[in-house]
């Protein structure tokens, strides 16, 4: 359910985005990310991310605290609402080119230039320093020009289930709210025309939603303050598993299909071919079509 550096299990995986007007940052989208985790490798391992934004340092990572579970708190608010809803589920400075931080079990490397990251990964400790694959660099570079990859390394055998990930970033497209779905679990770059298996519970929100639209989210009463400034009152979601499969590539939906609560227009994103390889398939012309995402519908899960 993510692309790994090497074998590795991942189940239940959760993925949010929220859009919203923060009053110090603007319009943001803000990204949760949640999975249980047993490394299968030998040695240490890593997930990757690639995150739709040009600007993403450790100050846009948001600590969980004490409130581990936000995600499934988000989760159960939506199924509570289905089950009420007679079972019908919805489901400054220069930055440094790879900045490496510790956050919950990870040690994250961001990278605008995915290339850049084995330079970097003398930085991490022996006991989670992976072996990456110069070609899955490769294709996120290719593929994801424009984005942030996140390199969230660990080494733990037992199946562990991390806080979520969480963290904000002013979007490529503030209109599209999307998340992270690429799979693959051999370290080399994820097969594009593979159909992949899913288990992913996905949650979205925007501020500007009605005021009747989604299910509340019941939070602690002692959550911090900035964290809670970043989440929303209300989301939606839809349950993706059950033995299903599904084109490999992220989960997608427009801000206006988000609005209007049809979640049957969750789409799949698949990233279009780098250039080079555009133009050979044009008979050595380049593309001027603008589109640098392939997109499929998704339509209503199987049960």
């Amino acid at each position: 359910m993510c692309i790994s550096t090497a074998e590795a299990a991942f189940s239940g995986t959760i993925v949010y985005c929220g859009r919203q007007h923060h009053p110090e940052h603007g319009l943001i989208h803000v990204l949760g990310y949640q999975n249980t985790v047993a490394n299968l490798a030998n040695g240490p391992n890593a997930m990757l991310l690639h995150l739709p934004t040009r600007q993403l340092s450790p100050r846009h990572f948001l600590s969980a605290g004490r409130t581990g579970d936000v995600l499934h708190r988000m989760v159960t608010a939506v199924e509570s609402a289905a089950a009420a809803a007679d079972g019908i589920a919805w489901m400054g400075a220069e930055p440094q080119p790879v900045q490496v931080f510790d956050h919950d079990v990870y040690t994250v490397l961001l990278a605008a230039d995915p290339t850049a990251v084995t330079g970097a990964l003398r930085q991490v400790s022996p006991h989670r320093r992976p072996d990456l694959d110069p070609d899955l660099l490769r294709f996120y570079a290719d593929h994801f020009p424009d984005h942030t990859i996140a390199v969230c390394c660990f080494d733990n055998a037992d199946a562990q289930r991390a806080k979520p990930l969480l963290l904000w970033y002013p979007p490529l497209d503030p209109d599209r709210l999307t998340v992270p779905a690429l799979d693959s679990h051999t370290g080399a770059p994820p097969d594009l025309d593979a159909a992949a298996p899913v288990d992913h519970w996905v949650l979205l929100s925007t501020d500007q939603a009605p005021s009747d639209w989604g299910a509340p989210v019941v939070y602690p009463g002692d959550m911090r303050h900035r964290l809670r400034a970043f989440l929303p009152t209300t989301v939606v979601g839809r349950h993706f598993g059950r033995g299903q499969t599904l084109p490999n590539g992220d989960f997608t939906i427009s801000h206006r299909d988000l609005l209007s609560g049809d979640l049957d227009r969750i789409e799949r994103l698949q990233p279009t071919p780098p250039p080079a390889e555009r133009a050979g398939q044009a008979g050595g012309r380049m593309s001027t079509e603008p589109d640098i995402t392939q997109k499929c519908a998704v339509g209503h899960p199987r049960e």
